[in-house]
Order: C-alpha cells, then sequence, then structure tokens
C-alpha cells in the first residue's frame, strides 16, 4: 500500500474496515478485538500510533517497535490467544516524521475466536456476539459455503408440494421462452433441474429442499418447516400511527410474489412513460424488482418479517440479510452475490426476475422515469430498499382514488394515439398467449404482459363483444376459445 492511500484512509476516520490504536510504547489491552472481528467480518485495516477519536498521527516509539511487533505476532499465531491462529504481517511506515504500523486483516473462511469469544464487527465497533445466538448463526451461515435454503427434508415427499403451483409456474416458464426446457418435463423433472431435491449429506437420503418448500410447498408444509416466515405489505398515507391498509402473506413466493404485486398496484399510480420506443408501466417495473428482491434475497434462517411499505412519499422493503458489506450501495461499483440461488433460478425462469445485479439497475432506471427520484439500497444485517414516490401514492385506499382519476382525466387526450397503438399490441399479445395457453387465468397474463389485471379484463371484455374470443367451463378449470379470423380483423374490431 502507498504512502497516499494510507493517508486517504486515516483521513476517512474510524469506520466499520478502519481502527485505530494509539499503541505508542506497547500493544492496547483490546488491539486483538478488531483483528478478530475484522477477519470474521469482511476484513479490515488496523493502524498503531494513531489516536482513535482524532486521528492524531502520534507515532510508535522507534525503540519500542520490534518489542510491538513481536509481542503481536506471537499472540495471533498463538491458539491459546486466537483461534485458528492468524499469519499477518505487520508493516512499518513513515508519515509527517512518525512511524507507524498497518496491519491488513482479511475476511476469513471460517469463524475465529479470541479467548473462546466470537466478536463481530459493525458501525459502533467491536461487538461480542458470543451469547447472542441468531447473530452467531448468521457468522456461520456467512462462512458455510452451502445454502440455509439447500437444507434437505428427506421426511418429507413430493405431496407436501403444491403441484398446481408447479404446473402454473411452467405455464409462466414456456409462454416466455419458445421450447423451454421446461416444456416437456413433469413436476419432478423441473424440481431436479431446478436442484430442489437433493441429498442429504449427513444422512445420504433424498429429499426436497427447503427452497422447494418455500416456491411450492402447501402452507401447512411452510409453517411447520419455518413457522417465522411472513411478509408484511403495508399502506400508511393517512393513519400514521398504524396503517390504512394491511395484508400479512404467508403463502409460497409463487402467490406471495403476485399478491404483492396486487398490494402495490392497488395503491399507487400507473404512470406511463417511455422507455426507448416503447410505452411501459414504470410503477410495474419497480414492483417487480423490488418485490422480488425481498422474496429471492432474503436470509430465512431468520425471524425478521420482511416488510413492503407504501407511504404518502416514498416505498420502502426491508428484509433479513447476509451481508457482503455495509453502508448504501453505488450502482458503479456494486458487485452482486447469490443469496439464495435455487429461488433466483426459478423466478429467473418464470420472468419474475432477471440475472443477478439487474434489479438494482432496473429500479434506479425507473424510479426515474416513474418519479423523478434515486432510490437507495442499503446493505446490512437488514437489507433497505428506499424509493422515493411523493405524489404519486394513492391518498385513498383502493385502485380508484381520486388522484388516479384526476391523472386519467388530465392524460387522456395527450396520451390517446399512444393508448390506441398499445391496446392494439396488447390485445394482439393477449390472443397469442390465449392460443398457446388456453387454460390461462387473466392473473397469469397480467404477470406476463406486466399490466394490471383490469387493463387485462378490458381487452378481454372487448374481444368477447366483437366474438373474437370466447371462455367456456369454469372459472377456474375453463378453456379460452379463439374464434378463427384474421389478427388484422381481431385489431380492427378492437380499436373502433
Amino acid at each position: 500500500m502507498t504512502i497516499e492511500e494510507l493517508k486517504k484512509l486515516i483521513n476517512t476516520g474510524e469506520k466499520i474496515d478502519v481502527e485505530f490504536k494509539k499503541s505508542e510504547n506497547d500493544l492496547n489491552k483490546d488491539v486483538y478485538e478488531p483483528v478478530c472481528s475484522f477477519n470474521n467480518r469482511n476484513g479490515g485495516h488496523l493502524f498503531l500510533g494513531i489516536v482513535d477519536g482524532t486521528k492524531e498521527i502520534r507515532g510508535v516509539n522507534p525503540d519500542r517497535i520490534d518489542k510491538i511487533l513481536k509481542d503481536f505476532t506471537t499472540s495471533v499465531n498463538n491458539p491459546n490467544k486466537i483461534n485458528p491462529p492468524m499469519y499477518l504481517t505487520p508493516e512499518i511506515y513513515e508519515i509527517n516524521r512518525k512511524q507507524i504500523i498497518y496491519i491488513r486483516i482479511p475476511e476469513g473462511t471460517q469463524l475465529r475466536r479470541l479467548n473462546g469469544r466470537i466478536w463481530d464487527r459493525t458501525y459502533e465497533g467491536d461487538i461480542d456476539i458470543t451469547d447472542n445466538a441468531e447473530l452467531v448463526y448468521k457468522m456461520y451461515a456467512r462462512k458455510q459455503s452451502t445454502f440455509f435454503v439447500n437444507k434437505v427434508y428427506p421426511n418429507l415427499g413430493l405431496d407436501f408440494l403444491d403441484f398446481d403451483v408447479i404446473k402454473r409456474a411452467k405455464r409462466l416458464a414456456v409462454s416466455r421462452i419458445d421450447n423451454h426446457a421446461w416444456t416437456d418435463m413433469m413436476e419432478e423433472e423441473i424440481l431436479r433441474s431446478s436442484g430442489l431435491i437433493l441429498t442429504d449429506q449427513d444422512t445420504g437420503r433424498e429429499g426436497i429442499t427447503l427452497a422447494a418448500i418455500l416456491l411450492f410447498g402447501k402452507d401447512s408444509t411452510i409453517m411447520s418447516v419455518l413457522p417465522q416466515y411472513k411478509t408484511d405489505a403495508i399502506f400508511r398515507v393517512k393513519n400514521l400511527d398504524r396503517y390504512d391498509d394491511r395484508e400479512v402473506i404467508i403463502t409460497n413466493l409463487i402467490d406471495s410474489y403476485r399478491r404483492l404485486m396486487d398490494f402495490g398496484k392497488k395503491h399507487l399510480n400507473d404512470i406511463f412513460v417511455l422507455d426507448g420506443d416503447q410505452s411501459v408501466s414504470a410503477r410495474d417495473k419497480i414492483l417487480r424488482e423490488i418485490i422480488s428482491n425481498i422474496l429471492a434475497h432474503r436470509d430465512y434462517s431468520s425471524a425478521y418479517t420482511a416488510q413492503f411499505v407504501i407511504e404518502k412519499d416514498r416505498v420502502f422493503t426491508k428484509n433479513s440479510n447476509l451481508p457482503h458489506g455495509h453502508g448504501e450501495l453505488q450502482l458503479n461499483r456494486f458487485e452482486p452475490f447469490p443469496k439464495n440461488p435455487p429461488i433466483s433460478k426459478v423466478f429467473r425462469e418464470i420472468g419474475y426476475a432477471d440475472e443477478l445485479g439487474s434489479g438494482m439497475r432496473n429500479t434506479n432506471k425507473y424510479t426515474k422515469l416513474y418519479s423523478g427520484g434515486t432510490p437507495v439500497f442499503i446493505e446490512d444485517n437488514i437489507f433497505k430498499i428506499l424509493i422515493p414516490m411523493e405524489n404519486v401514492a394513492s391518498l385513498e385506499v383502493g385502485p380508484y382514488s381520486v388522484d388516479i382519476i384526476n391523472s386519467k382525466e388530465t392524460n387522456k387526450e395527450t396520451n390517446k394515439e399512444t393508448n390506441k397503438e398499445t391496446g392494439k399490441e396488447t390485445s394482439d399479445k393477449i390472443i397469442e398467449i390465449m392460443k398457446e395457453l388456453p387454460e390461462i387465468s387473466v392473473k397469469e397474463i397480467a404477470e406476463l404482459l406486466n399490466i394490471s389485471i383490469g387493463g387485462v379484463r378490458y381487452h378481454i371484455n372487448k374481444m368477447k363483444k366483437s366474438g373474437i374470443l370466447e371462455h367456456k367451463g369454469s372459472t377456474k378449470k375453463g378453456k379460452w376459445i379463439v374464434h378463427g379470423m384474421m389478427q388484422n380483423s381481431i385489431t380492427k374490431d378492437i380499436r373502433s
């Protein structure tokens, strides 16, 4: 490290990865606490010869440097002091004619203890977490090469899953991509191909994983293996002490996504914007990214309830997290880490998410188009996303607030031509989907096209009146029938 780089670190002061110790003539008694906590967290920089709090470069007594270095290296290599032992190389630098000692502590691959105690690093400093079972578990989980959602349940058969949900996921996947790999697969094959059936390394027995249960499990199954699991959706505009509307969701992740999307659509105005030459719902794009994040990237080992909150001037989410860093994430320096790969894989297949790392970019892009603001992403034990939404949230519970109606009336004329073209394209897409998937539901069509359920029903009713479309059978088990008409005739009838 260069002198300039060292000075820059010193000038920023103490933080989650920087610690100062005076250690002018001897090592401070607490010098090993940051060594242990840095190694247990994300690594850090330890400076000896600098006064904490003031950043004053006091320097280490040149006559005591050899003894300080010897005492330090002996202690960190002593398993009775730090276990497992560490092999660190202190370096001597001269700044402002004062000699200081710099020690770079890397992030460890295994948990370390200092005098039998477990230390972790936060913005507040070094914390002894030995007696906090949840924090210790989180630390072990960070160090493990496997993922909590890959836990295998050999005693739970496939009958503990809801096959209707798997079939719906399959329909969503094959409708998006021609010749999708799932097209000819049975439900069990889909589970295996997605890494949702694994072998328990301890018993050698095969079984469904926690990820499979979260994605496709019956509600009773989910509650039996993860009783703390739930997502809290809150709308709070008038009643600031409590809420104006609320939904507590404890079902599988596929239906949780749909219900959270519906909750967001109910309480946020839908403003269509141009993305290139396409008219898109910026609201739906934002909701898709933040909802898939709190479902697919959550730390499910924690009892913390995930939150999706809509307020007058903002939307925010919170979910438990196994952090790889701390503080506000910057788009130009962000490095994504996989959190729950099997869940993310299924979400990508069915169109609920895109490739790893795209969510932050998309949220930033569509928030600027939607409200003109910039979203904030905060990485910590609780991951937070803050979306500024001033003058965008509805002031009344429900989708038909005065704000929405006024907004529609104001923009009616200016959007007339765009709406005609959008209506044509949407109707054509609905027809094509129904031809491929005659049993598909209105909700599933809405998800595929990223438009509201009401919008889909509007186009369907138009086509029914024109004799183009017909539905036979019950709501749940019926089929769509598209009558044999040319596509241009369909478009003409809808636009007339």
